[in-house]
């Protein structure tokens, strides 16, 4: 497995609308893997497929990441999910996204979410969705139609983030020249 390149805002491979996947085979396998691999050495809990700059329906998930136990991790590799249920119930969570690094922010989100999807294997599944699974989900689907959780904020909040995030940029810019 190898750990690819993580996109940062505002890379424009974050906003396009991706393309479905036709064929399941040994090479989208080895992709899904080095995205599970990626996630984890990033700390994520979800990863889209344009977050690594392939503008492809795929997603990988694991709402149990932990570096310390293994056997409580739960990985998930959905290709061309889409989501054909959602609940009338409304949650806020406190997201973050590893495409916009150091930055949270409450976003409102489904309670519980049908998908369908196809597997690892090529097989078509659905799944019931709710609580952390549930936001994971809604939150790595909307990548793959260009949508960021900074999207969901009203545009006072999302200016500040965005403030932050730069800020953020700018102070990582200048600690890694001090390194060099």
């Amino acid at each position: 497995m190898a750990v690819l390149k993580l996109y940062e805002y505002p890379s424009e491979v974050l906003r396009q609308k991706c393309e479905r996947v036709n064929k399941v085979d040994d090479e989208l396998r080895r992709f899904l893997d080095d995205m599970l691999e990626t996630m984890y050495v990033d700390k994520g809990c979800g990863l889209a497929a344009p977050q690594v700059g392939v503008s492809k329906r795929i997603i990988v998930v694991d709402p149990n990441p932990s570096d310390e136990d293994l056997s409580v991790r739960r990985p998930m590799h959905l290709i061309n999910p889409e989501i054909i249920w959602r609940s009338d119930e409304m949650v806020l969570f406190n997201e973050g996204c590893l495409s916009l690094p150091d930055q949270r922010a409450e976003v409102e989100r489904h309670e519980k979410v049908r998908v369908h999807y196809t597997d690892y294997n090529g097989k078509e599944q659905e799944l019931l969705a709710d609580d952390l699974l549930a936001i994971i989900l809604q939150h790595e689907i909307d990548h793959l139609d260009g949508v960021l959780y900074i999207d969901h904020l009203s545009r006072l909040k999302r200016s500040r983030l965005i403030t932050k995030l730069n800020k953020f940029y700018d102070e990582r810019k200048h600690s890694n020249t001090k390194k060099a």
